[in-house]
Formats: C-alpha cells, structure tokens, sequence
C-alpha cells in the first residue's frame, strides 16, 4: 500500500505540475513543434510517475521509431499503466482516446494540448469524424498511438478489433507499427487501485505499408496486424493461441503481404 499511496501522490503532483504548465503555455501562445514544451511536458510526466512507481520500461525493437514520420501505433491494452509506459518510451506522439478522460480535470485539458484527440465511442459518426482530424495529423508527419480493442483487458490474450483504427491508418496511408505490452498488468491489473514495481516490455514490430489500400481492405489489414500481435504474445510469453485467434469471426482472412515481424 506505501508503493500505491507514493504513485498516486505523484499522479496528482505531476499532473497538476505538469498538466498545468501544457494549460500555461496554451495561455501564452507557445507554438508546437519539436521539442517543445508540448513534447516535454508528457515525457517528464511519464518519468515522475513511472520512477514514483518502480517501473522500468524495456525497449525491444526500433523499427517504427522514425521521429517526425508519419505512423499509426497499433497497441494492445491491459492497464492504465500503459499510457506512461509507452510515451516514455515512443517519439512523441497523438492519442486517440475516449472521451470520458477528457472530463478528469487538468489532464483532460492538457491531454488535448499535447495531441490527444478525443473519441465519443456512442456517436458513431462523431467517432469517424475524430478518425479524419487524426488522418490529417498523421500526413502532416505526427504519429498516432490507437487502442484498437476499445478498452482495458483482464488478461493479455488479445480481444477483437475494431476497425476504426484501420480506416485511420488507411486514410493516412501511413504505416502501421504494430506495438506489444507486457508487465503492466502486474504493475496495475485492471479494476485494482494498487501499484507495484516491476518492469514492462514494449515490443515494436515491423511495420505493415498501408500505400494504395482502400477502406475494403480494413478487415483484412487489421487481422493481418493482430496475427503479428499475436504471435508475438505467443512466441515470447505463452500466452495461449487459442485464446487469442479471432473470437467466433468464422475463417481467418488471408493477411496482407507485407514484411515478417520482428
């Protein structure tokens, strides 16, 4: 419990310091741009918390790290530890997010300030809507990190996809680097206000082109992303095939061709 009161003391300091000086510079006019405080001010938060909580966050692969490049991060989602984890240690980068978070104060705010485009899961159009903001970001050489199961999982077999994600990454004709994350569920399992030390691993897999696919193409892209998703899991930490294919979708789509992971 001393951990879990540590890391959440730290989680209102750092936001409130942090998330403050976002909302401060957005007062006084600060452009974005590469290494500002737009890019900082995350990265800083991430480290305070994560230090706060004795993680530490491995790198495995480097493939997608281009910084500047147009990319769509594909990733799963077992904790809320994995937002820090992963912007500690991925070029800065927009979130697509349910709108919910957008409600917390000061973090909402300055989420939005440093990139985050909000998604009201209930509305459809308005989702598709967000989806093209995004698209646009991503031409313009900012990547975007998309959570295609929607919401937290208990376990770290992987739930079905939803296919907005794949549209984006089509619309953008951007790659997409599928991302893997382990160990955060043992730092922060879902639904448990508890912290632990421990460390978790990123893995970035190959990028998969998106050049000249069409929006008749997502479901296809999108099973080819999770199979390399999943066989990632399987191959490296056991999680179990079966509970990871592709729950009562009938046949599997035959993936696109496109590089082997790493």
């Amino acid at each position: 419990m001393f951990r879990t009161g540590i890391t959440f003391i730290a989680l209102l300091l750092g936001t409130l310091v942090f998330g403050g000086t976002v909302l401060v510079a957005q007062l006084l006019g600060v452009k974005q741009g590469p290494d500002s405080i737009y890019e900082k001010c995350p990265r800083w938060w991430a480290w305070w918390l994560l230090r706060a909580a004795g993680v530490h966050v491995v790198l495995h692969g480097d493939d997608g790290l281009a910084k500047g490049a147009p990319r769509v991060y594909i990733a799963n989602h077992v904790s809320w530890f994995d937002i820090p984890s992963l912007i500690e240690v991925l070029p800065h980068y927009g979130f697509v997010a349910k709108r919910e978070l957008e409600k917390i104060p000061i973090f909402g705010a300055a989420a939005r300030g440093v990139g985050v485009i909000y998604i009201d899961r209930e509305n459809r159009k308005a989702a598709f809507g967000a989806y093209e903001e995004a698209a646009k970001n991503i031409a313009q050489g900012n990547p975007v990190l998309v959570y295609p199961e929607g919401t937290r999982g208990a376990t770290y077999a992987l739930r079905p996809f939803k296919k907005g994600p794949f549209v984006l990454a089509i619309a953008s004709q951007a790659p997409i680097v599928p991302v893997v994350i382990h160990g955060t569920i043992e730092v922060n399992p879902r639904d448990e206000f508890r912290a632990s030390p421990g460390t978790v691993h990123v893995h970035l897999l190959a990028p998969i082109p998106t050049d000249g696919l069409t929006y008749a193409d997502r479901e296809v892209l999108a099973d080819t992303v999770r199979e390399r998703m999943a066989a990632c899991l399987s191959t490296i930490y056991g999680v179990t095939p079966s509970m990871i294919a592709g729950e009562g979708r009938g046949p599997r789509a035959e993936p696109l061709s496109a590089p082997a992971s790493s």
